[in-house]
């Protein structure tokens, strides 16, 4: 492990030397905001703290050092114009207040460019309108399941459940039970979709929303959506798509011309802007017309004499799911990918991530278990239950061994409908030589397991941390340093 900064502290050490402030101090303070002795501070010079940063930063891992296979994330390389244009000074020194609350005649090219990524994001998902609001997937996912209670409340339909099938992600059904939904979870058939008979009986007229993921967490398309949609809307059952798996459909299927009513969109995914370790992200959520007057606050409008504006919320909007247009620079980074690629490149972006996958599906099928054995779309889903049944090595000592060799680990252990699953998602900025090379990895791993399955115990050899106790890690944390 490495030393903390508060380790390599030695009295007296400084780096640059402020001279005696001419400030009067501060008075009429609170005796309890007032410090009774001087904060503990470690004491370095400069160059200790810039050996100390940039060494932390080189055991942090990025899509821009190492392949990162982690499937239903999406973790694909972000071109570096995104971040010319987002750190234009006009861009970069915009406080989030200035786009809602100043005056839209200084702030035009911003506006501007909230309004292009809406009229982008409705041409590429078959909707009518968009929330750029919402700040991630599930914060995206919460506020579509509020519009479509807004919309069976103004109704008078009484609705109680949403369903969603066993292979969802964990978002899904958390989402619904925050807005006081009862989820009624639908078992996946022998080809890893949703049973289109379980789900015709699981339906009635209490049924709120279907909130599905197309393709699924398998990785597959499921050849009964639009029927599915059918049936839902039968019951006055809106249709909810999750979007986290909207780079194996880009430019080739559009979810509205399918059938579904409401959308949230992943741009930190999808579109290719930095995300990871728990943020940033981006999650706009677009509507067909029947629910356009349920969107929260924040949209932009434009009229020729007046320019953009930001429009008054409808009286039956729910309101404020933010206090500003989500995280802006992200938006605006994902609006830069869209524009640079345009339709036919939107369309490359689909078919390679979907041959990657295929590609690596094919090289590992005779050394990992195949759940559903058939064409996938942008990511594939191994298992490694044979491997542990022979020979006790199990999905995790996998991921583990993988790290050694400068690999992400894959998802594993999700979807929880497959044992011991691998779930690798290349996109399509990988090459085929990093593929090769990862494949490469995953069969000596097997071909370890075979030959000496106690190897495994300890990987990783290379990290700062070896094999930790997860339980323990997960349940006690503990990760603040104190002094002796």
């Amino acid at each position: 492990m490495s030393a903390t900064i508060f380790e390599k502290s030695h009295i007296g050490r400084g780096g640059i030397r402020l001279p005696k402030h001419q400030v009067q101090d501060a008075i009429n303070l609170p005796k309890s905001l007032l410090r009774e002795e001087k904060a503990k501070l470690p004491e370095l010079s400069e160059f200790d703290v810039v050996r100390h940063f940039t060494n932390l930063s080189k055991k942090n891992y990025s899509i821009d050092s190492n392949f990162y296979p982690l499937g239903s994330c999406t973790m694909k390389y972000n071109p570096k114009v995104e971040e010319r244009v987002a750190n234009l000074d006009g861009f970069a020194n915009l406080h989030p207040h200035h786009i809602t609350n100043a005056k839209s005649n200084f702030i035009q090219g911003s506006l501007e460019s909230l309004k292009i990524l809406e009229d982008d994001l409705k041409e590429i998902t078959g909707m009518d309108a968009f929330t750029l609001t919402p700040e991630a997937g599930a914060h995206g996912e919460m506020t579509g399941i509020m519009m479509i209670g807004a919309y069976h409340k103004k109704r008078g339909n009484k609705k109680r459940f949403v369903i969603v099938p066993d292979s969802s992600h964990g978002t899904n059904p958390a989402s619904a039970a925050m807005v006081d939904f009862e989820v009624i979870t639908v078992k996946s058939d022998k080809n890893g979709a949703m049973d289109v008979e379980a789900f015709k009986e699981a339906i009635n007229d209490e049924v709120a929303a279907v909130m599905m993921t197309v393709p699924n967490t398998v990785g597959l398309f499921n050849p009964g959506i639009k029927e599915i949609c059918d049936i839902a809307h039968s019951y006055d059952a809106l249709m909810y798509y999750d979007g986290a798996n909207l780079n194996a459909i880009l430019g080739l299927i559009r979810p509205g011309d399918i059938g579904f009513d409401v959308v949230h969109l992943n741009l930190h995914k999808t579109f290719a802007t930095p995300h990871g370790g728990g943020g940033p992200g981006s999650g706009p959520v677009g509507v067909k017309d029947k629910l356009i007057e349920f969107l929260p606050d924040l949209r932009v409008g434009y009229e020729k004499q007046k320019g953009y504006f930001i429009k008054e919320p409808s009286p039956y909007s729910i309101g404020k799911v933010s206090p500003f247009f989500g995280n802006y620079m992200i938006s605006l980074r994902a609006l830069v990918y869209m524009q640079t690629l345009g339709k036919e490149g939107m369309i490359n972006v689909s078919r390679k991530a979907v041959l990657n996958a295929n590609y690596i599906l094919s090289k590992l099928k005779n050394y990992l278990d195949v759940p559903y054995d058939t064409f996938c779309m942008h990511e594939c889903v191994l298992s490694a239950q044979s491997l542990y049944k022979q020979y006790h090595v199990s999905t995790l000592d996998i991921a583990k061994y993988l790290l050694d060799f400068g690999i992400h680990a894959p998802t594993i252990y999700f979807p929880l409908i497959v044992h011991e699953a691998i779930m690798i998602e290349p996109t399509e900025t990988e090459n085929i030589d990093t593929m090769d090379y990862f494949c490469q990895k995953v069969i000596d791993a097997v071909e370890l397991a075979k030959n000496d399955p106690e190897a495994f115990k300890e990987f990783p050899k290379t990290l700062p941390i070896s094999r930790a106790d997860e339980t323990k890690a997960a349940r006690s944390l503990n990760i603040r340093w104190q002094e002796d």
